[in-house]
């Protein structure tokens, strides 16, 4: 019937261009769409139809560790009244919430209704979405900060969904490993992800959006030796996104993924969007990279269905 189910976040710019971001959990999705310039729409599950998107749950279900004002101003002031809070320590008198102790989990949440969000757009629905913000905790190194899709490669890595379990997220998980979850979402769909993959395509060319992978992960080497980007390096990306200033760079196409990678943003270190510049040993880059991308090959086998073969808008070996 035309209507898309979505497992993702949307917001709304003042210009009403929303965008949607679809990521697994510690990707930074409810962290993103929470943005104090732009009306959230919703934090989790969302329709696009022939008007545009909306939201179906109403409440929002945010990671705590290390919640502070200054880096996610909009979660931190939603918890109050009328909030819950899971896994997390409470300290003093006061009992007051303690986001820092992680003695017995990572996993801290929050819940909240929407409205604890101040700015949050109460239609709770916009238009048709500009940008389509695909979202990976990369615990390889691998892939750089931001990169431009074409739409048939939305598709690919729509249906492969990577990212990475992140320590703490789940339990038994003590440090990130790769992960695939088909549409971002697998535990969610009730068709084969190639049907939602369709659709998607079918949105992305009818109303001229396009789509982007962030990685909120690692950068210079993987887990255990390189550094997790920080709130400011990703939200500076997906700012540059959303504010259109993106279309005025240039672009360099990544010969092994295939998607191109933006020569300059401000706030990013130039060699930050070059993934290889930052490790130590660039043999050793190429290495992880070939290592991820048999990864999403191997993962995509199963996939291979169907009159058109997706694997072929994938990476290159």
């Amino acid at each position: 019937q035309g209507q898309f189910p979505m497992h993702c976040s949307a917001n709304v710019g003042k210009a009403g261009d929303s965008a949607l971001f679809f990521g697994l959990s510690g990707t930074g999705k409810t962290t993103l769409s929470a943005d104090p310039h732009r009306a959230l729409i919703g934090d989790d599950e969302h329709g696009w139809d022939d008007q545009g998107v909306f939201n179906f749950e109403g409440g929002c279900y945010a990671k705590t560790i290390n919640l502070t004002e200054k880096t996610e101003p909009d979660i931190y002031r939603a918890v109050k009244k009328d909030a819950m809070l899971e896994n997390v320590a409470l300290k003093g008198d006061d009992n007051e919430p303690d986001y820092f102790d992680t003695s017995k989990t990572e996993n801290g949440r929050v819940s909240y209704p929407i409205f604890h969000i101040d700015n949050y757009h109460e239609p709770q629905m916009a238009g048709h979405p500009k940008n389509i913000i695909f979202l990976s905790c990369d615990a390889f190194g691998v892939l750089p900060p931001i990169a431009k899709l074409t739409p048939e490669q939305a598709m690919y890595h729509f249906i492969s969904g990577y990212t990475a379990k992140v320590a703490g997220t789940e339990r038994g998980v003590t440090e990130p490993t790769a992960t695939f979850s088909a549409c971002f979402g697998a535990a969610f769909l009730t068709l084969h992800p190639t049907r939602y993959a369709e659709l998607l395509k079918e949105k992305l060319e009818k109303h001229n959006a396009q789509a982007w992978i962030v990685n909120s992960g690692w950068s210079g080497g993987a887990y255990g030796i390189g550094e997790r980007m920080s709130i400011k390096t990703t939200r500076a990306c997906v700012n540059y996104i959303l504010d259109g200033k993106i279309e005025d760079t240039t672009w360099e196409k990544d010969p092994v993924f295939g998607w191109e990678i933006p020569a300059d943003i401000p706030d990013v270190d130039s060699n930050v969007l070059r993934p290889k510049n930052t490790w130590p040993d660039a043999s050793q880059y190429d290495e992880a990279e070939k290592k991820l991308a048999n990864m999403y090959v191997d993962n995509f086998e199963k996939y291979r269905v169907g009159d058109v073969d997706y694997s072929q808008f994938g990476p290159k070996l």
